[in-house]
């Protein structure tokens, strides 16, 4: 196994756990804001996890 090889990999897995845990939120709404909403200024990070953040404990959050 190259280190190119080995370098991938750990690349592709660091993206999946980045992924996995939401870390990459803000970067994954600025690409569908891009394609869905061209010319339109996207929210800046601090904006878009407050409304985040408002989005997902405004509600009720429990089973029963």
């Amino acid at each position: 196994m190259s280190a190119a090889s080995i370098a991938a990999a750990w690349r592709a897995f660091w993206r999946g756990v980045r992924t996995a845990s939401g870390d990459d939120a803000y970067e994954r709404y600025l690409r569908h804001h891009a394609q869905a909403h061209p010319g339109a200024t996207p929210l800046s990070r601090r904006a878009f996890f407050a409304a985040e953040e408002q989005r997902k404990w405004s509600r009720i959050n429990r089973c029963c």
